[in-house]
């Protein structure tokens, strides 16, 4: 029996049609002439201090750039007085280390009351040398603190073979492309050209050349203490490498991330290694109209988003992963697949399958054709399986056929990538040497590239929409995966979607799509959760924080993008006419939205959990449209049955 605050069904249904119509005339507005859609991507503090401190690194300065970015960090400093990973969160060292350095280098005065909050703020908390390896890489390269704080990563790994425990190819997509122009400058030790002469002392708790503990042990573990001594050894090793031996290495690493460097978009498609080979080609004294390192620059520049609303650097690109995802939703919302709209993004997206270039995990899957999608708008070396599986199924449910050309080498691709414990893994097979997690270098915690069950489920969800066999041996392994991943509580872990929402979501549609039994008990145990956490105004939410294991239910508010997951996992397993999916729904149409976007101020996604927080701006349009057109085609065609993939 429904309460007086709830509208009745047929007046329900008519809100839906309304905003729906509406957020679809919005989004086909923001569609691009060429078909593709791109929104925000933002991160925390790191990128548009980073990128300060680059400038002032090149001495390339840009006053008015740097003064927007300059007001963003200040906008987004935390009440703690330092900058949190994600809106709300705990102060984090690194991320405010760098803010604070950033500041200080385009002027701002110490004695600033933003300035005074956050040096008392970062101290309490142990000072600048507390920072995270990557921090006290920054920090080296500007001389605030020295060398030996870095953990020695010697330039000639390059040449380690494939069975050494260490190797390029056993670390991750993001890692192997930031390490290797690393590895350079790590070998060349630069200066920054620090044309202000700006310095940091006053970050330390004491002097940086007396701190002795600056590397740690990130497990605690007897094998993280083993690789400690090691790198006490190889630190009195490295000064007696042969100078011809070094030379070679550093043009190895060199001619490697040169041939990766992907031109406008850049090396790896990310802010961090971009910006890393710029550093590493200017180290090695390459003239500013040099055409790598001139392409190079303008793939960093290429990242500020400059408009009158907000001013920052985004750490990447999402072109190809919005559109895939906006085509979905507006297919759901009623876009007809032979329109103009639907067409337009089909034939954007089949031009950017990647079908000539054998990248990286082809170290391990020599045999299998490309075949993928990037995220970005060009990646060649770097397809990625999630934005593979979702373009698939969306150029499937537009009309494409599974044995036409680009869906065929997307099957192929993805069953070829499918890792031995029947997962996948977002840009490798087997990605999995947990060993290393225990080296110095390490401390961040997002070396490897694992299976994971959001990836894993999004792949099952595809060869399942495309009428794969249920007993298919890759289809049948990745549902066994998803089903071992299953947390006791009945959720599924979000790796790269905050969180046990977003990973149950894509759990739950896996299953559906592929015909599992959605009353069998690991289903039902998933349903009961979720309605578990539905909050009293009706919606979901999920704090970045729940990835610490202390914090696993923290929840400060509830989300549009968050609560359009949770509805599309209940309505995929069967719960339409469930109070708990209707209120969801009264959710979405109370939440004020403006231009065709819900508000959704919390961050809703992850690039690295406990490390690196983003937030896709384009998730609080689509996913929200989604959700209520999938809740108006089930209730008006009387169904119970989602029969997509997604």
């Amino acid at each position: 029996m429904k309460t007086a605050a709830q509208p009745s069904k047929n007046n329900r249904l008519t809100q839906v049609n309304a905003v729906v119509d509406e957020v679809r005339g919005e989004l086909v507005a923001r569609q691009s002439d060429e078909g593709h859609w791109v929104f925000d991507l933002e991160a925390d503090a790191t990128i548009p201090a980073e990128y300060i401190l680059l400038n002032h690194f090149l001495d390339d300065i840009e006053e008015d750039v740097e003064a927007s970015l300059g007001d963003y960090l200040r906008n987004i400093q935390g009440e703690h007085g330092g900058w949190p990973l994600f809106h709300g969160g705990n102060l984090d060292i690194s991320a405010s280390v760098k803010a604070y350095f950033a500041l200080k280098m385009i002027g701002d005065d110490i004695e600033a009351p933003h300035m005074k909050r956050a040096r008392k703020a970062i101290l309490a908390k142990g000072g600048a040398a507390r920072g995270n390896v990557f921090a006290r890489f920054q920090l080296a390269l500007y001389g605030e603190m020295p060398w030996r704080a870095v953990p020695v990563m010697p330039v000639e790994i390059m040449f380690l073979p494939r069975w050494f425990p260490f190797h390029l190819s056993k670390v991750s997509y993001w890692s192997r492309t930031v390490i290797a122009p690393m590895l350079v400058l790590m070998a060349l030790k630069p200066t920054a050209k620090n044309p202000r002469g700006v310095h940091i002392a006053e970050l330390f708790t004491i002097p940086p050349e007396a701190e002795r503990r600056y590397n740690t042990n990130p497990t605690g573990s007897i094998l993280g203490a083993c690789f400690l001594g090691l790198d006490h050894v190889l630190r009195a090793l490295e000064p007696f490498i042969p100078t011809p031996l070094r030379r070679a290495a550093i043009e190895r690493a060199t001619a490697w991330f040169t041939e990766r460097l992907n031109g406008e978009d850049g090396l790896g498609g990310i802010y961090p290694a971009i910006a890393n080979s710029v550093m590493a080609y200017r180290a090695m004294g390459y003239s500013i109209d040099h055409p790598d390192y001139a392409i190079a620059l303008k793939a960093v520049r290429k990242l500020l988003t400059l408009n009158d609303e907000r001013k920052f650097c985004q750490p990447c690109l999402s072109p190809i992963w919005d559109t895939s995802l906006a085509t979905l939703a507006m297919m759901e919302a009623g876009e007809p697949a032979n329109g103009p709209v639907i067409s337009k993004a089909c034939a954007w997206m089949k031009d950017r399958q990647i079908l000539d270039v054998k990248g990286d995990w082809a170290e391990t899957k020599p045999d299998v054709a490309p075949g993928g999608w990037a995220f970005q708008y060009w990646n060649d070396y770097y397809p990625d399986v999630d934005d593979t599986a979702v373009v698939a199924m969306g150029l499937h449910r537009a009309g494409m056929g599974t044995h036409e050309t680009p869906l065929k080498r997307a099957t192929d691709w993805i069953i070829g990538m499918q890792s031995k414990n029947g997962g996948w893994g977002a840009f490798d097979v087997d990605n999995a040497y947990y060993y290393l997690n225990h080296i110095p270098f390490a401390d961040h915690g997002a070396l490897l590239d694992p299976p994971t069950s959001d990836v894993s489920a999004r792949c099952v969800s595809m060869l399942a929409q495309f009428s794969t066999r249920k007993d298919h041996a890759t289809l049948k392994q990745g549902l066994d995966f998803l089903r071992n991943e299953q947390e006791p509580d009945g959720s599924w872990f979000g790796r790269w979607g905050c969180n046990y929402i977003y990973g149950t979501w894509s759990a739950l549609c896996a299953f559906n799509a592929a015909g599992e039994d959605m009353s069998a008990p690991h289903i039902r145990k998933a349903v009961e959760w979720l309605k578990s956490r539905q909050r009293e105004d009706g919606g979901w939410g999920e704090d970045g924080a729940t990835y610490w294991e202390e914090h696993r239910d923290e929840v400060k508010a509830s989300t549009p993008s968050q609560t359009a997951w949770a509805l599309m996992a209940l309505m995929s397993a069967g719960e339409i006419d469930s109070q708990t999916v209707q209120r969801g729904v009264d959710y979405l149409l109370q939440t004020p939205r403006k231009d065709g976007r819900w508000d959704e101020k919390y961050y809703n996604a992850v690039g690295f959990p406990r490390v690196f927080y983003i937030t896709y701006h384009g998730y609080a349009a689509y996913f929200p449209l989604w959700a209520l057109a999938r809740y108006r085609n089930l209730i008006s065609g009387n169904a119970s049955t989602v029969i997509h993939g997604m």
